[in-house]
């Protein structure tokens, strides 16, 4: 790849733009290059801004952006980054709190996870905003190099879980090769496994400790009475039903920690008897046991027999939480939540063209540059907000498929 590709992503992306096409590519220049801004109409003040600073959000007003394109165009150019490789995906959602937005439409009641230090460390703090569902392509080794491939809001009418359905429906036909959707304890759900049992993908997901699953029923003794319809019981809070795992793995992480991994073939819920779930019991020695870091954590993986093993399998979920540094860039950095647009329609243009931004800088980061302040380590793996930087200076060079301003425009 070189600077010809991120020639043609660009040419791409202006083409999925309906309506105020130049605008809405001004702005994806000016928040690529506005590495030090720190409020949306700063973006207005950029030399890649061509027009003056109301059509900053004239473009958000009036513009309209082919969603089915864009997506198209995000899963082939994340192909190309992601070099042929297994890809992997994670699926999480996100909040964009709106507390005093009250005349916005569609907010949703949401818990706020940043409380003070004043307030008792289990209280429940509440706000209100909108949320959004993501997609994204998942590095090889944990960071905040990922790709996005989807994000849409979840309307007040809807779930996470069934958001995070239609677009895995709308984004397997699009890849070459079979997926591996990673799922933290919030999609932990009968519903979505049923679902999911019908797309040519692999699951891995996180379970709540309160599970219970159960063994093929045994075959009928003809005595008298009704058949057993389910076999041995695992209770993931029980360890007096987990003494016979069908296979055990023991071997180390990335990190050479040891690591425990066993695992039950051909269990199901009884909610749903004739789904195939095979579930993973992950122990690791030198945890701290706590929330955030348990020495037992368990998963359940539905698909096909992997080709790397069914513990290295369970070993790839560390990869998720490159989902939370990706959201942490965008939030912090592409300045996500700042602008107070006033419609949620207006705030998903926006989204897309963060979204935009964040896989341009994912695309350039083999051959641009990384730029780093004197006191950053020269040593690491560069972030994406150093190859940001980086590329800003290239801009010129990639020139603009958006048409000059007009006087007065």
């Amino acid at each position: 790849m070189d600077l010809s590709t991120l020639q043609l992503y660009r040419h791409e992306i202006y083409c999925c733009f309906q309506r105020a096409k130049a605008a809405l590519f001004d702005t994806v220049d000016a928040l690529l290059a506005e590495t030090q801004a720190q409020s949306f109409p700063q973006l207005s003040q950029s030399p890649f801004f061509q027009r003056k600073w109301p059509s900053l959000y004239e473009a958000f007003e009036d513009g309209l952006i082919n969603t089915e394109r864009l997506r198209e165009t995000f899963v082939k150019y994340a192909l190309l980054a992601h070099g042929g490789k297994r890809v992997v995906v994670g699926i999480d959602a996100t909040s964009i709190p709106r507390p005093f937005s009250q005349t916005s439409a569609d907010r949703t009641t949401m818990p706020m996870h940043n409380i003070p230090h004043t307030a008792p460390k289990k209280s429940t703090v509440l706000t209100f905003g909108w949320k959004y569902s993501t997609v994204m392509v998942l590095p090889e080794h944990p960071s905040s190099w990922t790709s996005i491939v989807d994000q849409q809001r979840i309307a007040s009418d809807q779930t996470d879980i069934q958001v995070a359905f239609e677009q895995l429906q709308q984004l397997v036909p699009l890849f070459s090769t079979r997926l591996l959707v990673l799922l933290d304890r919030g999609y932990d759900c009968n519903w979505l496994w049923c679902r999911c049992s019908g797309l040519p993908i692999d699951l891995l997901g996180r379970l709540k400790g309160n599970r219970c699953f159960y063994k093929p029923a045994p075959a009928h003794t003809g005595k008298s009475g009704q058949p057993r319809k389910d076999g041995a019981k695992l209770k993931l809070s029980d360890p007096s039903t987990q003494s016979h795992p069908d296979h055990i793995w023991e071997g180390t992480d990335a990190k050479e920690h040891a690591v425990r991994i066993c695992w039950w073939e051909h269990m199901h819920v009884k909610e749903a008897r004739w789904l195939d779930l095979t579930i993973i019991q992950v122990s690791r020695p030198h945890a701290t046991n706590s929330e955030r870091d348990p020495r037992i954590s368990w998963f359940v993986y539905q698909g096909q027999d992997p080709q790397e093993g069914l513990a290295q399998i369970a070993l790839m979920y560390g990869l998720r939480f490159s989902q939370e540094h990706g959201y942490r860039f965008e939030k912090q950095a592409l300045l996500w939540t700042q602008p107070r647009l006033r419609t949620p329609d207006q705030f998903d243009r926006w989204s897309q063209v963060v979204a935009i931004v964040h896989n341009l800088i994912t695309l350039a980061r083999e051959f641009i540059a990384p730029e780093l302040h004197p006191w950053e380590n020269k040593h690491r793996d560069p972030t994406p907000q150093q190859v940001r930087r980086g590329l800003a200076k290239f801009l010129p060079q990639l020139g603009t498929p958006a048409s000059l301003s007009r006087v007065g425009i």
